[in-house]
């Protein structure tokens, strides 16, 4: 199933005088729905266990709980025979320990995640020391580096200037980084390190860069922009700067919950995007919740918060 696209939600009254739009691509991608999907098939026959959140959104967290999949962050709390990886990924490694200490392992890692570790093994393959573009410390990251002896992960100008010289290096990023930046980066080493020969492979996914580019159109038509998505979702960070470098009011929201009525006053257009972990019925309730704050705009009735 391929991401979701939408075109400019209805407005539902000709004399509304706030216009909503919503980027064309916007919202989970197909990995996220197949891992989601996934654990709701295995919990229907078995106890499940997740290792880590599936996908960086509370909303989905909280429904997978509420169908009695278990979430753990260790091995040690796991008390089913059955754990599943999330979405984001893990070395095989990490594998390797899960299945020896015997559990019955599913995967729900994103297809184009697996592609990027194929990327990054065959970077090491061919004598290339491996420089990752991401955040340290994030699941996925872990995961291309978890079989790597030797590494570098970089994410800002300052981390370039830190690295050590290679005769080769090899740059992959993970998937959900913005792609301009990864090649800014990418042209930071190619600087510093003339005397090497760099190789880039592009590993940032397509749902992540379809996003990013509607983002900048969205952003360039908009007053305000609203992004929905997990607190520690990096694509929906990632949307949120890039928002930011072409509207002035760009607001990070998990639910609707979370928007405020002043944000949309004096406000001709308002943008709305989401991270590919953000369900469907998140995005359609911060939709009718910004109309209902537009429409009290309109006719000066207040609208207090539910």
């Amino acid at each position: 199933m391929q991401s979701t696209n939408s075109a400019p939600s209805p407005d539902p009254s000709p004399a509304h005088p706030i216009r909503i739009i919503r980027a064309q691509h916007l919202g989970m991608c197909f990995g996220v729905r197949d891992a989601i999907a996934l654990a709701h098939q295995h919990a229907e026959s078995r106890p499940l266990t997740i290792l880590g959140d599936l996908v960086h959104n509370t909303t989905v967290s909280a429904d997978l709980r509420a169908r009695g999949i278990a979430i753990a962050h260790d091995l040690a709390d796991v008390n089913t025979s059955t754990v599943m990886v999330t979405a984001h990924g893990v070395s095989e490694r990490a594998l390797a320990e899960t299945r020896a200490r015997g559990f019955e392992v599913v995967e729900a890692t994103c297809p184009l995640v697996h592609v990027a570790h194929k990327a990054v093994r065959a970077l090491v393959r061919d004598g290339y020391h491996p420089v990752i573009v991401g955040q340290r410390g994030h699941v996925e990251v872990r995961g291309l580096t978890g079989d790597l002896d030797h590494f570098d992960v970089v994410l800002e100008d300052g981390d370039v200037l830190a690295l050590e010289p290679h005769p080769k290096i090899g740059v992959a990023a993970q998937t959900t980084q913005s792609i301009v930046k990864v090649r800014h980066i990418v042209d930071l080493i190619k600087q510093r390190f003339p005397d090497s020969v760099v190789r880039f492979v592009d590993t940032v996914c397509r749902p992540t860069k379809d996003r990013q580019i509607a983002a900048v159109d969205l952003a360039r038509q908009s007053d305000v922009v609203v992004v929905i998505g997990g607190a520690h979702s990096n694509n929906t960070r990632e949307l949120v700067q890039t928002c930011r470098r072409h509207c002035p009011r760009v607001y990070h929201v998990q639910t609707y919950a979370d928007l405020r009525p002043n944000w949309f006053v004096d406000v001709g257009t308002v943008g709305i995007t989401a991270g590919t972990s953000t369900p469907d019925e998140v995005i359609d309730e911060v939709d009718r919740r910004i109309r209902a704050f537009a429409d009290a705009v309109s006719t000066r009735e207040p609208v207090t918060d539910r």
